[in-house]
């Protein structure tokens, strides 16, 4: 990992601009492109014909870029319901129980994040939340299975109320992954498609012979996924642009030294574009963390990855105390924020830019991919700063309501009508005149 000292070094590194530097295409995938579309193709352009194919072609535009980047065509997109039903039943039940408890606790959490509609009848306004119509959910897969990420977004549009919740996710050597279409019935998403990659995104948001039309798109992906999430906005709503995975630790001296290495490992096991941050007080504290983490690689299946992401996107920052390993951490708003000190909650209130907020040893990062009951699915890539974790929020849209009796009319028009004329708007100005005391009729 890099090694800073002082916090005006720490703030040149953590407060550069990340959205262009993990949206930076890698060697492979640009050779990938050059093989498929020619030598005049970046990435914008190739996502761009595969989304106008799909528009325009349906299920042969997907087709032919499931073939090509999958290298499989499965006989039909949609997943019948019965192999949903089949695989659930055929989850090891240890397995199935461990779903179990996860749904229960992510279901909860967003019940109760679930907004009111509300009305002022005196004031005359208020507000009517209601559901999106229709949901796309995109899970990532190919080389890997997430059920997690199946529970961490088809429940929460659930719960808001979504209509019809489709979901979207790459087969696995020709057919679909069984734990995701476990997940997928136990959460009661409404369609299953084995569609991946921009492909997907593209028939989501503009429907084709065998996917539907959705309202809105969710859910993390590639970076061909998010760069087609990105160009089809507007088309359709999107929950988010999702970049690599991030972890900042803030650590005192009293912080057990195998926790902080632990979970810096688990960060950069992700993906060799996750980005470990360490922020400390204690160089003796860095030190020993430093050895544990060599200890703890030696056995790790993911070795390589941990270690790509650890030395080219982990750093460390020594600092002098918590308010500047805190100014830190608003600076890089990070998806996750780790709070491994003596008194982590009384930390919480000066923490304003962070996906998720981990407080104490017992609440690492890790439960929160799983368990803990938010969704796993958080703003990346600095994005924190405007962005929020995926919630019942992002699958309702809100009416404002306008409800004036008419003395609070009587009360309100004069002032609206004198704004009226200076804006020139005089039609504005007489719509609310007519409908004053003694100008009716």
């Amino acid at each position: 990992m890099n090694i800073i000292r002082g916090y005006n070094a720490g703030l040149e590194v953590l407060g550069k601009d990340r959205l262009n530097n993990w949206a930076e295409p890698s060697k492979a995938i640009m050779s990938s492109i050059h093989l498929n579309f020619g030598h005049d193709f970046d990435l914008p352009k190739a996502i761009t014909k595969i989304i106008t194919d799909v528009r325009e072609q349906g299920d042969s535009g997907v087709n032919k870029y499931t073939e090509l980047f999958d290298k499989v065509l499965p006989p039909t997109f949609e997943v019948p319901k019965e192999e949903w039903l089949n695989a659930y039943r055929h989850t090891p039940k240890r397995i199935r129980k461990a779903l179990e408890v996860i749904s229960d606790r992510v279901t909860d959490f967003h019940k109760k994040s679930l907004p009111q509609s509300w009305i002022d009848y005196q004031q005359g306004f208020g507000e009517l939340f209601t559901p999106i119509s229709k949901v796309g959910i995109y899970v990532p897969g190919g080389t890997a299975s997430y059920p997690s990420t199946v529970l961490m977004t088809a429940i929460p549009a659930k719960v808001a109320g979504v209509g019809e919740v489709i979901l979207c996710s790459p087969s696995r050597g020709g057919r679909p992954d069984q734990l995701v279409l476990a997940a997928a019935y136990m959460t009661g998403v409404d369609k299953v498609f084995q569609i991946g990659g921009a492909q997907a995104i593209a028939a989501m948001a503009y429907g084709t012979e065998s996917v539907p039309r959705v309202d809105l798109i969710s859910g993390p992906g590639n970076l061909f996924v998010t760069t087609a999430k990105q160009l089809v906005y507007g088309d359709v709503a999107i929950d988010g642009l999702y970049g690599p995975t991030e972890t900042v630790i803030i650590a005192d001296h009293e912080a057990d030294p195998n926790q902080c290495a632990a979970d810096l490992i688990a960060q950069g096991e992700h993906d060799p574009m996750a980005c470990p941050v360490f922020l400390t007080t204690s160089e003796e504290l860095w030190d020993k963390v430093s050895t544990r983490i060599d200890t703890q690689l030696k056995t790790l299946p993911r070795k390589e990855i941990a270690m790509t992401a650890l030395n080219t996107r982990g750093t460390t920052v020594i600092v002098d105390n918590l308010d500047e390993a805190i100014d830190l951490a608003n600076t890089f708003a990070p998806e996750h924020l780790c709070l491994l000190v003596k008194n982590p909650w009384d930390l919480v209130r000066n923490i304003k830019h962070a996906g998720g907020v981990f407080i104490g040893p017992q609440s690492p990062e890790v439960m929160g991919d799983y368990v803990a009951g938010p969704s796993h699915v958080m703003p990346t890539s600095g994005t924190a700063r405007f962005n929020s974790p995926l919630g019942v929020h992002h699958f309702l849209k809100v009416s404002s309501l306008v409800g004036l009796d008419e003395s609070l009319f009587e009360k309100l028009a004069p002032h609206a009508m004198l704004i009226a004329q200076q804006e020139g708007l005089v039609g504005h100005r007489k719509a609310m005149a007519l409908r004053k005391k003694g100008n009716r009729g």
